[in-house]
């Protein structure tokens, strides 16, 4: 059987909080491409928020399904779902990041962060558990019909100290996402079984055309070859563990199913991190309006925060992402 593997980011512009990058991963019968993966899942898929009364779950691109200060629940309903049904259940925060990001590993630098001390949140946060227990039936009876399986969900969280060390490593900001996708996808191929073809799409990384020596970096012992590298689209082909794979760079690559529901997972949990670290400098600034992190009014709140943190001793390097 030939796989998918969607990869998307959420993140990349902000000062504050982390880069998320998430992956999707699918298996799909024979000859299935992923640009055709919507057509196959119409029944219980929808591109764009359903029209009351349709049950279909939303999979888009994340800025379709959320608005700053709109609520989760489009992106929550059908990232617990596609978690659930892929055998990841999380009814926590603490579980989600586990089951998506760290695999149950103990990530240093990430409990040391000062906001994620004691923290905890029941899941859903905005959305009705008999919904998503209607819509997790609905959804694996129209993946079985379908004859799809959705593998996994899996992520990387970077957050602003390792962040700095990155773009300070790679003097580049994009290759720094690029390298951190392509590891990513890296990680999701070797859970894979061990045959089959692999079609991996990545949205495109900061209007970058070529990337055969990011992927030679992150693949030394894979054979590449070129097929097309452009504005539109870049595609590259290696022998990984013995078996093909082809990587699509796509600009707009959010309009293919795996890549949209990875969008969805990166914005999901990038939402998530936020609450922690808004709820913490709230607690020690009552009246501190909350943050996205992103740049101008990232220099407001950094602004606001400044005497506190220094009382808490709190090191910039913890905090701010440089670029």
């Amino acid at each position: 059987m030939p796989y998918l593997i969607g990869t998307d980011e959420a993140g990349y512009g902000p000062n504050l909080g982390p880069l998320v990058v998430a992956a999707s991963a699918w298996e799909v019968p024979p000859k299935t491409q992923a640009d055709s993966l919507y057509e196959r899942l119409e029944k219980v898929v929808s591109v764009a928020l359903p029209a009351d009364g349709d049950s279909r779950l939303p999979m888009a691109d994340s800025k379709v399904l959320y608005k700053a200060g709109s609520g989760l629940e489009a992106l929550e309903r059908s990232v617990l779902c596609a978690l659930a049904v892929s055998g990841s259940p999380a009814r926590k925060w603490r579980e989600l990041w586990s089951s998506v990001v760290y695999r149950g590993e103990i990530c240093e630098r990430f409990n040391s962060l000062p906001w994620h001390a004691g923290f905890d949140l029941d899941l859903p946060v905005d959305s009705a558990l008999d919904g998503l227990t209607a819509s997790l039936q609905r959804l694996e009876e129209g993946l079985a019909a379908a004859n799809v399986r959705l593998l996994g969900l899996s992520s990387t969280a970077v957050f602003p100290q390792e962040f700095n060390a990155l773009v300070a490593q790679t003097d580049s900001k994009g290759e720094a996402l690029s390298l951190t996708t392509l590891r990513l996808v890296e990680r999701a191929m070797n859970l894979l079984p061990e045959r089959g073809t692999v079609q991996v799409t990545c949205d495109k990384h900061g209007g970058r055309d070529h990337y055969a020596a990011l992927l030679q970096h992150v693949f030394p012992d894979s054979l590449l070859s070129v097929r097309r590298e452009g504005r539109d689209e870049s595609i590259y082909c290696i022998t990984h563990q013995g078996r093909p794979v082809e990587i699509h760079f796509l600009a707009k690559g959010e309009r293919l199913l795996p890549t949209a529901l990875a969008s969805m997972l990166a914005k999901y949990l990038r939402e998530l991190a936020m609450r922690p670290f808004n709820e913490f400098w709230q607690r020690h600034i009552p009246g501190l309006r909350a943050t996205a992190g992103y740049p101008e009014d990232a220099i407001r709140f950094r602004g606001e925060i400044a005497a506190t943190q220094k009382q808490l001793d709190i090191a910039d390097e913890l905090l701010w992402r440089c670029r």
